[in-house]
C-alpha cells in the first residue's frame, strides 16, 4: 500500500534512526520533520543550518533513497532551519532525551553561562554563533588582518612560480572546487605568506567568510578560549569559514591539543566543502613532528613547491618595488643587486630599503654604490655554514653516507646528491671551488663547477629535484 508524505517520512525517519551511527543520528537528524509538501518535494525542517548542510550536501542522497521507496515513487528533498523551536512533549522521559541533551540542560541550570546574549544581534539559527553572543572580556579573538599589498597583481610568479601561482589563483576563483586543500611549502621569504593572503583578499572580497591566520595564533586563539571558557566560540569562528588559510604550520610541534583540534576543524571544512589553504616550509612528508593522520590529509591534496625566482623576475620585482615609490631604478643595478641577492626575497627586500633610504639622503638616484654595502653585510659567512655540514646533511636526506659523496663510487644516486651537495657548498658557504674540490675527496675544480651548473640545470627542469635541493638547503639553514 502506498502511504502518504507524512507517513513516507515517519517511515524513513525510523529507518535512519536503525542505518546510521548514533553520533551521526543525534547530530544531523534527531528532530527532523516534514514541514509541507510542494508538489513532489518534501520540505524538511531541521534544527539548524549546520544539520540543513550536512543533510543537504553529505546524506542527501541515502535520505531521498528511503524517502522514495516508502513514498512509492519519485520525490525530492529540501531541507530547511525551522525559524522557532518545536515544543518538547512533556511527557517525554528522560531516558528518551539524547546524553548531550542532557548534559546541555544540567549545565544551563547548574552553571552561569560564560558568555552573555548580545542584544543587539537577531537570533536565529542562520547567523554563526560568534555572530550572536558578546565576546568575553578578556583578549578578542582577533578577526582576520591582511596585508593590503599582498594581492595576486603584486605577485610575480616568473617561470619558477608559473604553476604554483596558477592554482593560487584557480582556488581563489573557485574555492573548493579545484584543490582542496591547497598546500604550499617553501624555504622563507619566497612568497607563501603572500599567495595566502591574496586568496585571503580575492575570496573575502566576493563576500566569503575568510579566515587567515599563522598556526601560532591558532594555538593562542585557542589556549585564550580555553582560559575564557569560550571554546564553542572558538570552533564557530573556524568551523563556520568558507576559506581557512593557515600560515606556518609547522609551528604546531609539540602541541598536541592544538593539532587535535586542528585535525578536527579540517574534517568538519572538507566535509562541508569548504576551501582550505596551509602553508609550511616543509613538504607534509617532511613534518615528522605533526600527527600522521595530518600529514595524509595535507598529502590528499594539491602539494605545490613555492620556489625562488629566477633572476628575471626578480629584476622585475626591484623595478616594481621603485615604480611603486616613485623612483627610477636602471636595469643595471637591478641586474647587480639580483644576481647578488639570492637566498630570498625578503632578503632581496631588505637591500632594496636600505638603496631607497641611502639615495633618498643623499638626494641622488638608485645606484650600485648603495646596494654595495649593505650586499656585502649580507655574505655567507653569517650562516657559519661548513663543508662538512653540507655534505652531512645532503647525504642524509638520500640515504647516503658521507664517505659516499666524498668517495669514489659514482652511481646515478650518489651522482646526482654529490652534484646538489657541491651546488649547496658554493652557494652557503664561502669555499672556493679548489677547496670545495678537496673536501669532496680532491676533486678538480673544474669537476666542482661542472656539479653546480647541472645541478642548477636539473633543478629549473625537473620539480622532484628542486624540491630535494630546497628542502636540504632549507635544513641547513635552520641549523
Amino acid at each position: 500500500m502506498q502511504l502518504n508524505a507524512q507517513e513516507a517520512w515517519n517511515a524513513a525517519y525510523a529507518q535512519l534512526e536503525l542505518q546510521l551511527d548514533r553520533p551521526t543520528f543525534e547530530m544531523w537528524v534527531r528532530g527532523a520533520s516534514l514541514l509541507s509538501m510542494e508538489g513532489d518535494t518534501f520540505v524538511i525542517g531541521v534544527r539548524s543550518a549546520i544539520a540543513r548542510d550536512m543533510l543537504a550536501q553529505r546524506l542527501y542522497r541515502n535520505v531521498r533513497r528511503l524517502v522514495c521507496d516508502f513514498y512509492g515513487g519519485p520525490a525530492e528533498l529540501r531541507f530547511e532551519v525551522r525559524k522557532s523551536p518545536q515544543k518538547v512533549d512533556a511527557r517525554a522521559s528522560e531516558t528518551e532525551m539524547p546524553l548531550f541533551r542532557l548534559l546541555a540542560q544540567e549545565q544551563a541550570t547548574s552553571a552561569p553561562a560564560p558568555l552573555s546574549p548580545d542584544p543587539s544581534a537577531a537570533v536565529t539559527d542562520d547567523v554563526p554563533l560568534h555572530q550572536r553572543i558578546a565576546r568575553p572580556p578578556a583578549r578578542q579573538l582577533p578577526e582576520t588582518v591582511l596585508n593590503e599589498g599582498y594581492t595576486f597583481s603584486r605577485f610575480l610568479p616568473g617561470q619558477s612560480n608559473q604553476m604554483v601561482y596558477a592554482a593560487a589563483q584557480a582556488v581563489a576563483e573557485n574555492p573548493a572546487a579545484v584543490y582542496n586543500p591547497l598546500f604550499l611549502h617553501g624555504s622563507v621569504g619566497l612568497g607563501k605568506t603572500h599567495l595566502l593572503q591574496a586568496i585571503a583578499h580575492e575570496c573575502r572580497s566576493r563576500g566569503l567568510r575568510t579566515v587567515y591566520v599563522p598556526a601560532e595564533a591558532f594555538t593562542n586563539d585557542l589556549v585564550e578560549s580555553i582560559r575564557s571558557k569560550s571554546t564553542a566560540m572558538f570552533r564557530d569562528r573556524y568551523r563556520h569559514a568558507d576559506v581557512l588559510l593557515i600560515d606556518d604550520i609547522q609551528f604546531l610541534k609539540d602541541k598536541e591539543s592544538t593539532q587535535e583540534e586542528f585535525f578536527h576543524t579540517f574534517n568538519v571544512l572538507h566535509q562541508f566543502n569548504k576551501q582550505i589553504v596551509i602553508a609550511s616550509d616543509e613538504r607534509p612528508a617532511n613534518l615528522t613532528h605533526l600527527e600522521s593522520r595530518l600529514r595524509s590529509r595535507f598529502e590528499g591534496g594539491l602539494v605545490m613547491d613555492v620556489r625562488l625566482p629566477e633572476l628575471e623576475t626578480r629584476i622585475a620585482i626591484l623595478q616594481m618595488w621603485a615604480h611603486e615609490i616613485g623612483m627610477r631604478l636602471d636595469t643595471s643595478v637591478a641586474e647587480y643587486v639580483a644576481s647578488r641577492v639570492q637566498r630570498h626575497l625578503r632578503e632581496l627586500q631588505g637591500v632594496f630599503k636600505k638603496m631607497v633610504i641611502q639615495a633618498r639622503m643623499s638626494r641622488s638616484p638608485l645606484t650600485i654604490d648603495h646596494a654595495a654595502e649593505e650586499i656585502d653585510g649580507l655574505q655567507r659567512p653569517r650562516y657559519a655554514i661548513t663543508l662538512q655540514q653540507v655534505i652531512d646533511v645532503t647525504a642524509a636526506h638520500h640515504g647516503l653516507t658521507a664517505d659516499d659523496l666524498t668517495g669514489p663510487r659514482r652511481t646515478a644516486e650518489i651522482n646526482q646528491a654529490r652534484q646538489i651537495a657541491m651546488a649547496l657548498c658554493r652557494e652557503l658557504t664561502n669555499a672556493s671551488l679548489p677547496q670545495i674540490g678537496d673536501a669532496f675527496g680532491g676533486r678538480k675544480h673544474s669537476t666542482v663547477l661542472h656539479a653546480c651548473q647541472k645541478a642548477a640545470t636539473d633543478a629549473a627542469c625537473d620539480p622532484v629535484i628542486a624540491s630535494v635541493v630546497a628542502d636540504v638547503r632549507g635544513q641547513l639553514l635552520r641549523r
